[in-house]
């Protein structure tokens, strides 16, 4: 190891109810956070397929309108999980050098502030729907059922965001399995009575489009009752102080902005892309639906483990031991492409099978298909890019992150996209997509390697200093 850590801090070191990652296996701390996450993000996206898959029962208008709020359903998640971020990687700093509660005050004020944010942005956004999905393109019947769906989707948006930020912070803390078994009891009850208020069963009024925005919010809800009564009850990882609450602010502020910014980065850039391709009519649009759920199906490892990261990054870099971060760099990185070249081969193999079990509609499957065969060329090195800018937020250096995200999104990704459609159509957006993703990926690699790398010899020489002190 590059720094020593002293008896005492090693004896403080708390394990927040879950785990030290500064001792042990780098590789079976990554298993073990990485597997508990898979087996949450295997709830999250068999729900969300489960659900594409019950909308696409009901029609492809109806699937075409869901399609329609993936932007801004993820500017919420941008926002949730920006501040999250910026509040874990100092959690998981603090947690290296053991002060649990200066720790647990971080936690409650990132709860407050993300509740508070999403609270007002929601109210904001209620009254704008319908402007909002008319500039991404949406039309007559589909703009209506977009904007119903919304409306009660907005409903659960509290809930759902403090989910995300609870996992997060609890993970920061070092606790890996509670988050991955909440995740998959509230997306197991949202598959389980999806159907009911989907197609009426058992008396209950058939809603369609709505039902599924009903029983998101029913989940949701039941999440966040969850993860209240762990945080507060079982675990006590709450303060219930608003002392320091704006110096909190700022810690959390540092990597939660940039992090914000590069998160939103994307549902601007996916707005971009969704009103070039509902250009190419909404059939288009129902098949880049059906496909990105099916993609998120098989990317939900290399983003399990990119997240995995950041926690184990970030004990360990507080802690001194740079060497076990980058080994752990190392591990995650060629990992991520061995599991993105093994995804490309299912899905060429089966994506014509996979498209026609959600919607038989041969033009939407022809086009989810296309997406299928070429944007996933890119997965192992989107992988990469993910572990990147994890480590990068962790370590407390955002603007790197922010600015591959820039880059990928539209310093690169949207002229390409445009100038694919122009010459291509629509599929031309998709190899813009591929394209962007591997030359991203392999850039984030090198400059992470770099930053590890520097961060090493600072530590190495920090120690030579202090030993000659001593020596003095």
């Amino acid at each position: 190891m590059n720094q020593t850590v002293s008896t005492d801090e090693e004896s403080n070191r708390p394990t927040g109810g879950g785990g030290n990652f500064t001792e042990g296996a780098v590789h079976s701390h990554l298993i073990r956070l990485t597997g508990y996450m898979v087996l949450g993000f295997i709830s999250i996206m068999t729900a969300s397929l489960m659900e594409t898959v019950y909308i696409g029962r009901v029609g492809t208008k109806e699937l075409a309108a869901i399609s329609f709020t993936f932007p801004l359903v993820m500017v919420m998640q941008a926002i949730a999980m920006g501040l999250s971020v910026g509040a874990s990687s100092v959690v998981a700093r603090i947690m290296g050098i053991g002060d649990t509660e200066k720790a647990k005050l971080l936690n409650t004020h990132c709860v407050v502030l993300v509740l508070s944010l999403t609270v007002i942005l929601g109210f904001l956004v209620y009254f704008n729907l319908e402007r909002f999905f008319s500039l991404l393109g949406a039309e007559d019947e589909v703009l209506y059922l977009t904007v119903d769906y919304m409306q009660l989707w907005l409903l659960g948006m509290p809930f759902f965001t403090i989910t995300l930020v609870g996992m997060t912070l609890m993970r920061a803390m070092g606790d890996a399995v509670t988050p991955g078994y909440l995740m998959t009891i509230g997306s197991g009850l949202h598959i389980v009575i999806a159907p009911f208020f989907i197609f009426g069963l058992l008396g209950l009024p058939e809603m369609g489009l709505q039902g599924a925005a009903v029983s998101f919010v029913i989940a949701r809800t039941v999440s966040f009752l969850s993860y209240s009564y762990v945080m507060i009850i079982r675990d006590h990882l709450l303060a219930f102080e608003m002392k320091g609450f704006f110096s909190s602010c700022r810690e959390i502020a540092h990597v939660g902005l940039p992090a914000v910014a590069s998160n939103l980065i994307a549902p601007v850039s996916m707005g971009v892309i969704t009103r070039l391709l509902a250009g190419h009519g909404a059939v288009v649009i129902a098949g880049f639906g059906v496909a990105s759920r099916i993609e998120s199906m098989i990317q939900m490892i290399i983003f399990a483990l990119s997240m995995s990261l950041a926690p184990f990054v970030g004990q360990n870099w507080g802690a001194g031991y740079f060497d076990r971060v980058k080994l752990a760099l190392r591990l995650a990185n060629w990992f991520a492409l061995a599991w993105g070249l093994f995804a490309y081969i299912v899905l060429f193999m089966s994506a014509e099978m996979l498209v026609s079990l959600i919607n038989d509609d041969p033009e939407v499957v022809q086009a989810a298909v296309y997406y299928l065969l070429i944007v996933p060329l890119g997965m192992g090195f989107m992988g990469v890019m993910a572990n990147s800018t994890s480590s990068f937020n962790a370590l407390g250096k955002p603007i790197p992150a922010l600015v591959i995200s820039v880059l990928q999104m539209i310093v690169v990704y949207i002229p390409l996209a445009m100038l694919g459609d122009y010459l291509w159509g629509y599929v031309g957006i998709f190899i813009a997509g591929a394209a962007t993703i591997s030359m991203l990926g392999a850039v984030s690699w090198a400059w992470i390697n770099r930053e590890v790398a520097t961060g090493i010899t600072r530590g190495q020489n920090r120690q030579h200093f202090q030993k000659s002190v001593q020596e003095e």
